[in-house]
Order: C-alpha cells, then sequence, then structure tokens
C-alpha cells in the first residue's frame, strides 16, 4: 500500500488551485495547479459540498477518494503540484475500479 500524500488544509491554497487546470468526471472534479516552489512533494485536498448529502455520506465520499489518490498519484501526479478533488453525487454509486481509473485518466490528460 502506498503512502498517503500530504493533506492541503488551508483555504487559500483550495483557492489557488481553483485557478488551475481542472478535469470533470462522473463521480469527481480533479483540480491541479502547480505550487511553483522548490519543493517537489505532491499533495491532495479532498472536499465535498453539502448538496452531495450530510456528514455520514460526504465523509464516506472523502474516504473514497483518498483511497483512490492514495492507490494513484504516487505513480501519475504532477510533481510540485497540488491536487484537489470535488466530490459529485455519482462518486457514491460508481465502482471504485471505474473511480480508479477516472482519477488516472484525469492525471494523464492534466500532466
Amino acid at each position: 500500500m502506498a503512502v498517503p500524500p500530504p493533506t492541503i488544509r488551508k483555504r487559500a491554497d483550495f483557492l489557488a488551485a481553483n485557478r488551475g487546470k481542472r478535469f470533470v468526471t462522473p463521480g469527481f472534479i480533479l483540480l491541479v495547479r502547480p505550487r511553483e516552489d522548490a519543493d517537489p512533494q505532491m499533495r491532495a485536498g479532498y472536499t465535498v459540498t453539502k448538496k452531495v448529502g450530510n456528514a455520514v455520506v460526504r465523509n464516506r465520499l472523502k474516504r473514497r477518494l483518498r483511497a483512490a489518490v492514495q492507490s494513484q498519484l504516487a505513480a501519475r501526479g504532477i510533481p510540485g503540484a497540488d491536487h484537489v478533488l470535488i466530490g459529485r453525487d455519482a462518486g457514491l454509486a460508481r465502482p471504485f475500479a471505474d473511480l480508479e481509473a477516472d482519477l488516472a485518466r484525469a492525471l494523464a490528460r492534466l500532466s
């Protein structure tokens, strides 16, 4: 099992990522923005709006997104960039293998 990437915590970092590239899939939206600092480390952030459901549902979707990122980001991520995943309704019903394939396709497209 791969080591999870550091998590983005500051709102300013999420807003900065929103100005980067984006790729839309049925289960999530991926935002990628290079940090333009000397650190080659990849960071990941997760957000799910209240439109998706209650706290239990939102947290379940975030856990699924974290697991997909943990399996795909190390091999396919963009070094020195912030990766933000915004969960969507379909992310809960979508099979996990499809979620991983969507993330791999999105990372390949944005790199």
